[in-house]
């Protein structure tokens, strides 16, 4: 399967060609996954991007994991997943107002 760099890794191999060809090697590596199927990695990633707040990773890896197979409510139930894994140290977190 060939692995589409995202813009940014590209751009930065434009900037310093030696560390952006390693950059592009690791993303390379990490995005042929080898037990998981393109559906499931992109679910994953999806989530991931999700909890780091990065708008456009959302955008782009949704589309991916629709185009591998995914469901509208497979994508919710990954998203209500990434909210809960996120928030819950904030409740434990809140705890601390009312010691």
């Amino acid at each position: 399967m060939s692995v589409k760099l995202p813009w940014f890794v590209e751009k930065y191999q434009e900037i310093d060609p030696e560390y952006g060809r390693v950059v592009g090697e690791v993303t390379t590596r990490a995005m042929q996954t080898q037990a998981l199927d393109d559906k499931t990695k992109h679910l994953v990633v999806l989530a991931l991007d999700a909890l780091k707040g990065a708008d456009e990773g959302v955008r782009v890896v949704a589309g991916q994991a629709r185009e591998a197979g995914a469901t509208e409510q497979e994508i919710q139930e990954v998203l209500r997943l990434a909210y809960f894994a996120g928030s819950m140290s904030l409740v434990k977190t809140f705890l601390n107002a009312y010691k």
